[in-house]
């Protein structure tokens, strides 16, 4: 690869790497070509991005970012992917499922809204995380909770109300 063509690729990488507050850094080394098939296309249904990266061009475009990647260019060893993503726990969704087949991708660590996490060990809780919908719709619920039940109440008095008439 010449210097203009790494530059070139650290822009795309840079400019791949604003554009996203998910990213999960993983290694998929050892998957047969069936397997890495099976995992971009689980990838693809997901709405995720994945991508092989080398490693030094991914530390240059995370040091050219605004975000500040803390201890992530650390995991940087070896084989290197990663997936990007629009939603927080789908990576982590789309890992755990494939390791029940296979034992990779390994997680090395992820970037979500800011939070640093390092280590195959964080796959289950980034899995679990909640989506901003999810979130949201948890919210609505709560907010609509008391008031459905102060409409019930009032539905209640008020038919019962009728039946003493």
């Amino acid at each position: 690869m010449t210097r203009e063509e790494k530059s070139i690729a650290i822009e795309d990488l840079t400019a791949q790497l604003a554009g996203t507050n998910i990213i999960y850094v993983s290694d998929i080394s050892g998957l047969d070509a069936e397997a890495t098939s099976n995992l971009r296309r689980a990838c693809f249904k997901a709405g995720i991005k994945l991508e092989v990266v080398k490693n030094t061009l991914l530390a240059k475009a995370m040091e050219a970012s605004d975000n500040d990647y803390g201890d992530l260019p650390s995991v940087l060893t070896g084989n290197s992917a990663i997936f990007i993503s629009d939603v927080a726990n789908a990576p982590g969704k789309v890992i755990k499922d494939f390791r029940k087949k296979a034992a990779k991708p390994l997680l090395k660590g992820a970037y979500i809204n800011s939070e640093i996490y390092i280590g195959d060990d964080q796959l289950d809780a980034l899995a679990t995380i909640k989506s901003k919908e999810e979130l949201i719709g948890e919210l609505i619920g709560l907010l609509q909770s008391p008031a459905q039940r102060i409409i019930s109440a009032l539905q209640n008095q008020f038919s019962g109300e009728e039946t003493e008439a």
